[in-house]
């Protein structure tokens, strides 16, 4: 049973970690509470540890993980964490050029629901948004379904993907399945099995074998018109 406090602050971290992929620092942490010093926020993640609710990550910097949540969290509580960062889509082509640098590919489309068929030909290009990193290569999928929307991502959307062939717990990516059918999905390993989590509560969670799971790319930004 954890105390109002630790329930808290262990839905501050899992909130922060869903949004940016990074681990809160002791001062948000601690603003969060509305506590005066950051001593109590060691206890308190002692005491999370302890109980199995997070693991600190070993050579990274204030790095945590989620391992649960408390069984008294709300879907609200869970869900209401992604908040994606959102580069604004239009035909204003000194918008695009100030806050662009390069472009992006847009590949097809890519469920949000049921599976569609795997990343096709290139159909589009999308400006590169200023605030993402530039290391490493990026693509852009038109989003089709509803899957995602607690998620922030919403039907319509085009999500900005960095290449990639493996990601951490809880990270949204587009996972392919059997080599033929494409998903956005958050991504879960635990054992021998890998879970595809829907962000609405009307889809089920996918459980399949690590071997019919190939993550291809990770979620890092989405692209919208208004």
């Amino acid at each position: 049973m954890l105390t109002k406090k630790q329930k808290n602050l262990l839905l501050f971290i899992n909130k922060k970690l869903r949004a940016t992929g990074v681990s809160p620092s002791y001062e948000e942490m601690k603003d969060s509470l509305n506590l005066k010093s950051k001593s109590g926020i060691h206890r308190l993640i002692s005491a999370l540890e302890e109980r199995g609710f997070i693991k600190r990550l070993a050579h990274k910097a204030r790095a945590l993980e989620v391992l649960k949540l408390p069984e008294t969290a709300s879907a609200n509580d869970i869900y209401n964490s992604f908040s994606p960062s959102v580069i604004r889509g239009g035909l204003d082509d000194k918008n695009v050029e100030d806050k662009s640098d390069g472009e992006i590919p847009v590949l097809g489309n890519i469920a949000a629901g049921t599976p569609i068929e795997a990343i096709q030909n290139e159909v589009m290009r999308i400006p590169m948004p200023n605030n993402i990193e530039k290391n490493g290569e990026f693509f852009g999928l038109k989003v089709k379904g509803d899957s995602m929307i607690e998620a922030g991502i919403n039907d319509g959307d085009t999500v900005i993907v960095k290449k990639a062939d493996t990601a951490e717990n809880g990270k949204i990516v587009v996972a392919l399945i059997d080599d033929n059918e494409a998903m956005l999905k958050r991504i879960r390993r635990k054992g021998k099995t890998v879970a595809l989590e829907s962000a609405n509560r009307n889809y089920e969670t996918k459980i399949f074998g690590p071997d019919r799971v190939k993550v291809q790319g990770v979620l890092v930004s989405l692209y919208r018109n208004f």
